[in-house]
């Protein structure tokens, strides 16, 4: 079963690990370097990436000609999503054991984050009892 995992981070701006200690920083990063690795080797990681902090991200509908339209930068929100994760496991349990283990990434200091982690299925197809 293929779950995503969708790490999110306190909201208000940029990235709050660009104002860490450079070696905050680094052992963050390295952390996610190697638990990616990890769960390669393992053969569970379908595809992992960090996005781009809300500052640079644009909310998108479509015109009433079908051209996109921009509306700005996301609204001020308590949260934001960093980066994910899709894996492919057994069950839910496995997931949510992938979810923890990256939540406890560490931040300033070396403390874990212990940020929240969304844990979601990933459908492969409509459910079978739709008509």
């Amino acid at each position: 079963m293929k779950y995503m995992l969708m790490m999110h981070t306190p909201g208000g701006g940029p990235y709050q690990v660009t104002n860490w200690p450079k070696g905050d920083l680094m052992r963050h990063i390295e952390f996610m370097k190697s638990f990616a690795h990890k769960l390669g080797a393992a053969g569970e990681l379908v595809g992992a990436e960090g996005l781009a902090g809300p500052d640079q991200a644009k909310r998108v509908r479509a015109g009433k000609d079908g051209r996109p339209v921009t509306d700005g930068i996301f609204p001020e929100a308590k949260e934001f999503l960093a980066g994910y994760w899709i894996v492919d496991v057994d069950g839910p349990e496995r997931a949510y054991a992938i979810a923890a283990e990256a939540s406890a990434a560490p931040g300033p200091g070396g403390t874990p984050l212990n940020l929240s982690i969304e844990v979601r299925q990933v459908m492969s197809a409509p459910p079978s009892d739709l008509p």
